[in-house]
Protein backbone atom coordinates (compact mmCIF):
# COMPACT_ATOMS: atom_id res chain seq x y z
CA UNK A 1 0.00 0.00 0.00
CA UNK A 2 2.86 2.43 0.74
CA UNK A 3 4.01 2.16 -2.87
CA UNK A 4 0.78 3.95 -3.84
CA UNK A 5 1.41 6.94 -1.59
CA UNK A 6 3.34 8.78 -4.31
CA UNK A 7 0.66 7.93 -6.87
CA UNK A 8 -2.13 9.38 -4.75
CA UNK A 9 -0.20 12.37 -3.41
CA UNK A 10 -2.35 14.84 -5.43
CA UNK A 11 -5.46 13.46 -3.71
CA UNK A 12 -3.76 13.62 -0.30
CA UNK A 13 -2.71 17.20 -0.99
CA UNK A 14 -6.24 18.09 -2.01
CA UNK A 15 -7.64 16.57 1.19
CA UNK A 16 -5.05 18.39 3.30
CA UNK A 17 -5.97 21.67 1.59
CA UNK A 18 -9.64 20.98 2.28
CA UNK A 19 -8.89 20.47 5.97
CA UNK A 20 -6.79 23.65 6.01
CA UNK A 21 -9.67 25.62 4.50
CA UNK A 22 -11.93 24.25 7.23
CA UNK A 23 -9.56 25.60 9.87
CA UNK A 24 -7.51 22.50 10.72
CA UNK A 25 -4.11 24.08 10.21
CA UNK A 26 -2.20 21.14 11.65
CA UNK A 27 -3.37 18.64 9.04
CA UNK A 28 -0.56 16.98 7.09
CA UNK A 29 -0.52 14.62 4.14
CA UNK A 30 1.41 12.03 6.16
CA UNK A 31 -1.14 12.03 8.97
CA UNK A 32 -4.01 11.73 6.51
CA UNK A 33 -2.23 8.77 4.91
CA UNK A 34 -1.64 7.11 8.29
CA UNK A 35 -5.29 7.66 9.22
CA UNK A 36 -6.40 5.92 6.04
CA UNK A 37 -3.98 3.03 6.52
CA UNK A 38 -5.29 2.53 10.06
CA UNK A 39 -8.85 2.36 8.73
CA UNK A 40 -7.88 -0.15 6.04
CA UNK A 41 -6.00 -2.32 8.54
CA UNK A 42 -8.94 -2.25 10.92
CA UNK A 43 -11.32 -3.37 8.17
CA UNK A 44 -8.86 -5.84 6.56
CA UNK A 45 -9.06 -4.00 3.22
CA UNK A 46 -5.36 -3.53 2.54
CA UNK A 47 -4.88 -6.36 0.04
CA UNK A 48 -8.11 -5.79 -1.86
CA UNK A 49 -7.80 -2.08 -2.62
CA UNK A 50 -7.47 -0.81 -6.18
CA UNK A 51 -5.96 2.58 -6.99
CA UNK A 52 -9.25 4.24 -7.90
CA UNK A 53 -10.83 2.91 -4.70
CA UNK A 54 -7.96 4.33 -2.67
CA UNK A 55 -8.43 7.77 -4.22
CA UNK A 56 -12.15 7.53 -3.48
CA UNK A 57 -11.43 6.70 0.17
CA UNK A 58 -9.10 9.68 0.44
CA UNK A 59 -11.76 12.00 -0.93
CA UNK A 60 -14.42 10.49 1.40
CA UNK A 61 -12.35 10.99 4.55
CA UNK A 62 -14.22 13.34 6.85
CA UNK A 63 -12.73 15.85 9.25
CA UNK A 64 -14.57 14.05 12.05
CA UNK A 65 -12.93 10.70 11.28
CA UNK A 66 -9.51 12.33 10.94
CA UNK A 67 -9.85 14.21 14.24
CA UNK A 68 -11.06 11.05 16.02
CA UNK A 69 -8.00 9.20 14.72
CA UNK A 70 -5.70 12.02 15.87
CA UNK A 71 -7.30 12.05 19.32
CA UNK A 72 -6.98 8.29 19.79
CA UNK A 73 -3.36 8.31 18.68
CA UNK A 74 -2.57 11.27 20.94
CA UNK A 75 -3.87 9.28 23.91
CA UNK A 76 -1.96 6.18 22.85
CA UNK A 77 1.22 8.20 22.41
CA UNK A 78 2.08 6.78 19.01
CA UNK A 79 5.20 7.75 17.09
CA UNK A 80 3.25 10.32 15.05
CA UNK A 81 2.94 12.51 18.11
CA UNK A 82 6.23 11.63 19.81
CA UNK A 83 8.17 13.26 16.98
CA UNK A 84 6.24 16.54 17.39
CA UNK A 85 7.00 16.98 21.09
Amino acid sequence: MNEWKKEVSPALESKRDEFLLLGYSGATMDEIWECLLARFEKNNELGEMKLHQLVNEIMRLSVNEYMNWLTIHAYKGTKTFESKV
